[in-house]
């Protein structure tokens, strides 16, 4: 379990000549809780390593073990030794409890395929969260799920969480879901499909246009390490053929996180570099790599290796006018590098931000404004047009991780114009994915920020 941190109420960080050096970063949350859930699943104890400890991942984990599955953490004989190691035994799709009361705090990547594993297994369980998880969307996912003889009922608000499910009948070969809103309905019910294909091969259409296909990426190959392969028509359906259940790797290891990545290489690339990222490169399975690319074409200079990415700047930013639609996390990230830009930038097909930890769009817009920029925001984009200089501001979080961690970077001195003082407001919503974010940034910023 992570340890409880202490955060103050801001963070005030001074302005950064230059940024440089190593970084070494924490487990990739998407990555982290869908190998918690598929360990679980399985037949077979599994020896994760690098697991995320954050607070994502501490509800995933205490809701496993209310659902009666085991696991425990590696004692460190080496205080030295960075990676940590959980063993999860698998309970071959048979939970211990077949009832319970799940916390699920503001884990969308907890909360959705833990939904349709439950409904697919079967018991009576509630599952709620934080106020914000009860004003993000899951209709979609419920709605596919009852349509094929699950029983899961609203007790809030219809559409949103809280949930309460019962033990239903799954008799499906074929069920649909929408796509448009976010692929963790996908996700969900693709992690759960082996348990619902036990006599009959089980079809998914996609109904809408998919996005953010990177992260199904994510679990389709995850979904093969625990042995079961998952037939694509495109992105249109997917079929998981009878018989197939979920075994143990024996050993997985959990790459370092890609959207966290993303602030230490847009630093690298506004105020000098070189800094390098480590546990993750050209190797990984994570779409958010792909950020390294945006980077680029804002002239950045990127090297990479099977486990590292290093950036570097070259002169100022250029403006960009881009699709994120692919890494809407990791855009967050280019937003403010834009404010370092030649020009004005635009981030397009980004509507899934509104239903994200906060409504991202309406966050970035307000925030940016306090520096100077001038913003424009619609529906699914964001229009950046930099200041002459980056004003001194009091940055809002909205309880959300990579509202924090993304606007750090306006302390930053580019080629362009000077970084500014910033304070982050409640900094500890960090702790959602990255609690030694601060620290990590502070260590390629060659000053003591606190």
């Amino acid at each position: 379990m992570p340890q409880q941190k202490h955060y103050p109420h801001h963070l005030d960080l001074k302005p950064v000549m230059h940024a440089a050096g190593t970084v070494r970063l924490p487990g990739s949350k998407s990555i982290s809780n869908r190998v918690l859930l598929l360990a679980a699943l399985s037949e077979g104890t599994t020896k994760i390593i690098d697991l995320l400890a954050s607070d994502d991942t501490f509800v995933m984990l205490g809701a496993l073990r209310s659902l009666g599955v085991q696991w425990e953490q590696e004692e460190q004989n080496d205080p030295a030794t960075l990676h940590q190691v959980h063993h999860v035994h698998g309970t071959g799709g048979v939970l211990p409890n077949h009832e319970a009361d799940l916390f699920m705090g503001n884990a969308g990547t907890a909360i959705r395929p833990m939904t349709a594993a439950l409904a697919a297994i079967g018991g009576d369980y509630t599952l709620h969260g934080v106020a914000r998880m009860h004003e993000r969307p899951i209709g979609d996912l419920v709605d596919a799920l009852n349509a094929v003889g699950a029983q899961i009922e609203y007790t809030g608000t219809p559409g949103y969480p809280p949930l309460r499910i019962r033990r239903g009948h799954l008799h499906a070969e074929r069920m649909s879901v929408r796509g448009n809103v976010s692929s963790q309905f996908l996700t969900a019910i693709l992690m759960a499909a082996p348990l619902m294909a036990r006599q009959h091969s089980l079809t998914i259409d996609v109904v809408g246009e998919l996005i953010s296909k990177p992260y199904i990426e994510i679990t389709l190959n995850l979904m093969r390490r625990f042995g079961v392969v998952v037939e694509q028509d495109g992105w249109q359906s997917f079929t998981v053929q009878p018989g197939q259940r979920y075994q143990s790797p024996g050993v997985i290891h959990v790459e370092g996180d890609a959207s966290s990545a993303s602030y230490f290489l847009a630093a690298g690339a506004i105020a000098g570099g070189p800094v390098r990222v480590e546990g993750v490169g050209q190797g990984s399975i994570q779409g958010d790599v792909r950020f390294v690319a945006a980077l680029e074409q804002m002239g950045a200079t990127i090297t990479m290796g099977e486990n590292w990415i290093e950036a570097k700047s070259n002169g100022v930013l250029k403006a960009i006018d881009m699709d994120f639609n692919h890494i809407p996390d990791a855009a967050m990230t280019i937003a403010v590098a834009a404010l370092y830009a030649d020009g004005t930038s635009t981030l397009r097909n980004i509507a899934s931000w509104r239903v994200k930890e906060t409504d991202r769009l309406a966050a970035m817009a307000c925030e940016l404004r306090k520096l100077g920029a001038e913003v424009e925001e619609g529906a699914d984009y964001l229009r950046v047009t930099p200041p002459a200089a980056i004003a001194a501001a009091a940055i809002d979080t909205y309880d959300d991780h990579r509202m924090a961690m993304c606007f750090s970077l306006a302390s930053l001195d580019g080629a362009a114009r000077r970084g500014n003082k910033i304070r982050i407001n409640d900094p500890k919503c960090v702790a959602k994915t990255f609690p030694d974010y601060f620290e990590a940034f502070a260590g390629i910023a060659h000053q003591d920020l606190f």
